[in-house]
C-alpha cells in the first residue's frame, strides 16, 4: 500500500532545476520536509527561498566526494532522511570528435560518479522504507547524432538504478526518464526550444510536451509506492516509440 510523505523528510539534489522546483513545492504541500542541494549554497538558498521558507538549503558538489560527506554528516545531525531524489545534470553535446574530457567527466560525475557517491554515503541514513530516485533521460533510449554522451549517461543511470536496488535491498532505488520537458534548461541548449516544442508535441503519441508537473507526480508516485524497485519510470508521453 502506497504512504504518504507527510512528515518524511526528502533531500532534492539539483537546486537550479525547473524539475526540483515543481517536486519540492509538490512534497511540500503535501507535509513533507523538504531539503534542496546544490553546488552553489547561494543560489541554493534562493531557491529553498522561493519555493517556502521550510525548505533547508544545503552545499552538495557531485563531483566532488567531500562535499558529498559533508551534506550527509549534516543531515544526519538534523535527524532520519526518507528520500533521496536527484535531478542534477551537465550538458556534453556534440559530435565525438568535437568531445573534450572535462565535458565528458562534468556530464558522468553529474548522472552517474556523483549517484553513486550519493549512495555510498546517504543509504546508510535512509530509513528502511526510504528510497533512492535518480533522472535518466529519453537520449538512452532514442539516441542521436551528436548525443553519444547524452544517451550514456543516461542509459547508465537505469541500469545503476536496478544494481543499486539489488545491493541496497530493502531501501529502493528507481529512475525516471522524462522526455522533451517545459523547462528553462532549453533556454539555451537548442536555438528555438518553441520549434522543438512543436515538432515533438506533432510527433509524440500523446500530442504534447512535458511539463514539470508531470515528471513531479511520476516521481511522487515512485517515492510512495514501497513496491516498485529497481525500475525506470517514462515520462515522455510515447515520445521513444514515435
Amino acid at each position: 500500500m502506497a504512504y504518504s510523505l507527510k512528515d518524511k523528510h526528502v533531500l532534492i539534489v539539483g537546486s537550479g532545476s525547473d524539475i526540483a522546483a515543481a517536486l519540492a513545492a509538490d512534497i511540500l504541500r503535501e507535509g513533507a520536509r523538504v531539503s534542496l542541494a546544490g553546488r552553489d549554497i547561494e543560489k541554493a538558498a534562493v531557491a529553498a527561498k522561493a519555493i517556502g521558507d521550510a525548505v533547508r538549503p544545503v552545499a552538495l558538489d557531485l563531483s566532488d566526494e567531500g562535499s558529498i560527506q559533508a551534506a550527509a554528516d549534516q543531515l544526519r545531525a538534523v535527524g532520519a532522511l526518507d528520500h533521496l531524489v536527484s535531478v542534477a545534470m551537465e550538458r556534453a553535446g556534440g559530435p565525438v570528435a568535437s568531445l573534450e574530457r572535462r565535458a565528458l567527466l562534468a556530464a558522468f560525475d553529474a548522472k552517474v560518479l556523483g549517484p553513486i557517491l550519493l549512495a555510498k554515503h546517504f543509504a546508510p541514513m535512509i530509513a528502511e522504507e526510504g528510497s533512492l530516485l535518480f533522472f535518466s533521460g529519453l537520449g538512452a533510449w532514442r539516441p542521436s547524432s551528436g548525443g553519444v554522451v547524452m544517451a550514456a549517461t543516461n542509459g547508465s543511470v537505469s541500469t545503476l538504478a536496478s544494481a543499486l536496488a539489488v545491493e541496497l535491498a530493502p531501501i529502493r532505488v528507481n529512475a525516471i526518464s522524462p522526455g522533451v520537458i517545459t523547462t528553462s534548461a532549453w533556454n539555451t541548449a537548442v536555438p528555438d526550444k518553441h520549434e522543438l516544442f512543436q515538432r515533438v508535441a506533432a510527433s509524440a503519441p500523446a500530442r504534447r510536451v512535458g511539463e514539470p508537473s508531470d515528471v513531479s507526480a511520476a516521481a511522487r508516485a515512485l517515492l510512495t509506492n514501497p513496491f516498485i524497485t529497481g525500475e525506470t519510470l517514462h515520462v515522455d508521453g510515447g515520445a521513444r516509440w514515435a
